[in-house]
């Protein structure tokens, strides 16, 4: 089977967030899907299939240790890989994708490939687990739950690329993760972003995540909110780091990011 590596919110090789993607004819048992992903030691592996009848796109995501429900960085992968990649005989810039969130689409834009992803849904924490607090020593301004992480507001970039998380701690926490954010420096178009972010989950087999797109789901409404706009720049300041332009739909929210083809390989399973 084919098997691509490419990096994802990314505009350059060794940077962004790496994602393995692996097109099939048909679905393999979960098992091998789930041994595969641990083997290639990833944060994601994205598996699809394609009905060439519909010209609809199934596709699911897997940690090296579980299958998850939403990925951004795989699916902006997976995109850059159905358009550029496979034999693609669509005559439109945009697919649709089948998933365990719901229908998903991306469409192309020149170098851009966006994303169109349900929003996040937050609620003020108001009782919060104790290994929240003491896996990350920094308290935060703000404390919310999403459908899936918890979000917590801090007041300034340096605070954001300050922490030091106890892994240990925060693998306690009931959560797919957490994510850290915090108004960027500098003047957004410039320099600087909107927003920054930083995501943790060692509860999922990824103690920190280099781009996630999914948890801008949750971090586009929330800043849409409060800086009173609805077209917002964002930078995950991992040491990989990545950079997305997000849009706030309403109930939708558009991430738009860059992807590189690092690797393509065959994988022999049998």
């Amino acid at each position: 089977m084919r098997l691509y590596q490419l990096d994802a919110f990314t505009d350059r090789l060794f940077a962004g967030n790496p994602a393995a993607v692996c097109p099939l004819t048909e679905w393999l048992p979960d098992e091998t899907m789930q041994q595969i992903a641990a083997e290639n030691n990833l944060a994601e592996t994205a598996f699809y299939t394609h009905n060439p009848a519909t010209g609809r796109y199934h596709i699911r995501w897997f940690t090296p240790t579980v299958e998850v429900d939403l990925c951004g960085h795989a699916t902006l992968a997976t995109a850059h890989v159905i358009f550029s990649l496979e034999p693609f005989a669509g005559n439109t810039d945009k697919i649709y994708l089948d998933s365990r969130s719901g229908e998903l689409n991306v469409c192309r834009q020149g170098d851009w490939l966006v994303l169109d992803f349900p929003a996040d849904t937050i609620q003020r924490a108001n009782v919060q687990p104790p290994a929240l607090l003491s896996g990350l020593e920094q308290r935060p301004l703000e404390i919310y739950k999403g459908k899936s992480d918890y979000l917590l507001v801090y007041g300034s970039q340096a605070e954001i690329e300050s922490l030091n998380p106890n892994f240990r701690e925060l693998a306690s926490v009931p959560a797919r993760g957490v994510i850290v954010t915090a108004p960027g420096d500098g003047s957004p178009g410039e320099s600087g972003v909107d927003f920054v972010s930083r995501f943790f989950a060692p509860q999922s087999g990824v103690d920190e995540d280099p781009v996630t797109g999914s948890a801008h789901t949750t971090l586009i409404p929330y800043w849409a909110e409060r800086l009173g706009k609805t077209e917002l720049t964002a930078r995950q300041i991992s040491r990989r780091g990545g950079y997305l332009r997000c849009k706030h739909n309403g109930e939708r929210v558009d991430i738009a990011g860059q992807v590189k083809l690092y690797m393509t390989a065959d994988i022999h399973v049998g």
